[in-house]
């Protein structure tokens, strides 16, 4: 699979959320190329640990700004990060309990695939609203 590279069409025009996203980008990759190194199970849930660890810090980061500013689709926003939440705690689960394989492309294309579609779609409608109540 290619890299994940972030461009500036995919700016919430919020300098902290950008660089999550970012850093989320770049621990996709990591991922990625620990997965095609062949490296050791721990070597992988070490990787993806840390990509959930850093994911739910962003996501819980995103949702104090929805309450910081009263945004009004924060609870439909909210639900996207709960689901994917858990599909990947799911594939976190079966992965402990079974083949390296369960991190092959079904993860990876997942990954890929809902960070970029959620930020391009429903991040995005979040930057003026967040950028008209002082959050840049």
């Amino acid at each position: 699979m290619l890299p994940m590279i972030w461009t500036t069409n995919l700016s919430v025009n919020v300098k902290v959320l950008d660089e999550d996203h970012k850093k989320v980008f770049a621990m996709i990759n990591e991922l990625e190329e620990a997965i095609m190194a062949g490296h050791s199970k721990e070597v992988l849930e070490s990787v993806l640990g840390r990509l959930m660890e850093y994911t739910m810090i962003h996501l819980a980061r995103e949702e104090e700004f929805f309450a910081r500013t009263g945004y009004v689709e924060a609870l439909t926003h909210k639900k996207e990060h709960d689901r994917m939440i858990k599909r990947v705690q799911d594939v976190q689960g079966r992965f402990k309990n079974g083949p390296v394989a369960v991190l092959s492309l079904e993860l990876r294309s997942f990954l890929q695939n809902w960070w970029i579609i959620h930020i391009q779609g429903s991040d995005k409608m979040y930057a003026r609203y967040f950028n008209a109540n002082g959050i840049f």
